[in-house]
């Protein structure tokens, strides 16, 4: 008896992203003022779809812009931060982040803030931020870091990329900077500046707020994740 014949499945396609549920992120005030497993329990449909399904939606679509301007690294799959606090060693025993985040990393980095990535976008009723980059380098990438930045050629480079980012409006930022240069640098190094951080990240022009409600949020992220293209992949050839 012949088998019936395979029945092709393609997987559907990711769903457009047409904006968070408001602009003013009321449900992370509310969250804040209450605080509770059971007002979260009883108000998680509207996380769920007002910001968790955004959010991937929003990440989705940016990855599927990105991918182009990256010829040696592979972004990987979207990643949204869960929204509950890990309060294991933490005096403040709130269950819930007032902010929902996620993120673009690179194949082969690390996870988190210890990783390279395209992207991170963050938001909340008082926060709203996107960069790119490696927020914070562990010992043995902040060792091969600052031997790139020392180097003539690899220095330059990062140097130039700065530069360009600036002239953009992007701002640089990092989990932690230095005092001084460190041990076996010149204190007066002319990439000073960079050898001092323990991680560095482009931290992008503040977008409206108004924009995240709006489909167009894509194509202003987007853009700006492949103006940072640049530092995420010297980044990812240095540290990875």
């Amino acid at each position: 008896m012949p088998r019936p014949a395979k029945t092709s499945r393609t997987a559907a396609p990711p769903a457009p992203f047409t904006g968070f549920a408001d602009g003013d992120a009321r449900f992370f005030s509310e969250l804040a003022a209450h605080q509770s497993r059971e007002w979260f329990a009883a108000n998680r449909a509207e996380y769920e779809e007002g910001w968790l399904a955004p959010m991937q939606a929003l990440l989705g679509a940016v990855r599927a812009r990105l991918a182009p301007r990256y010829a040696h690294e592979e972004i990987a799959e979207p990643k949204v931060f869960r929204i509950h606090r890990d309060v294991r060693f933490s005096k403040d025993k709130s269950p819930y982040k007032t902010h929902i985040g996620g993120y673009l990393g690179i194949v082969g980095s690390d996870a988190g803030p210890a990783g390279t990535a395209a992207l991170y976008f963050h938001v909340g009723a008082d926060e709203l931020f996107a960069c790119a980059g490696q927020y914070v380098m562990n010992g043995e990438q902040l060792q091969r870091f600052r031997a790139a930045v020392g180097d003539a050629e690899r220095g330059d480079e990062l140097a130039g990329i700065v530069a360009a980012l600036a002239r953009a409006g992007f701002t640089l930022g990092s989990h932690e900077e230095m005092r001084r240069v460190p041990r076996g640098f010149d204190p007066e190094h002319r990439r000073a500046d960079l050898l001092r951080r323990k991680g560095l990240v482009a931290i992008f022009p503040a977008p409206a707020r108004a924009l995240l409600t709006s489909p167009q949020l894509v194509d202003v992220l987007a853009t700006q994740a492949a103006q940072a293209a640049p530092l995420v992949a010297w980044l990812a050839a240095v540290t990875l």
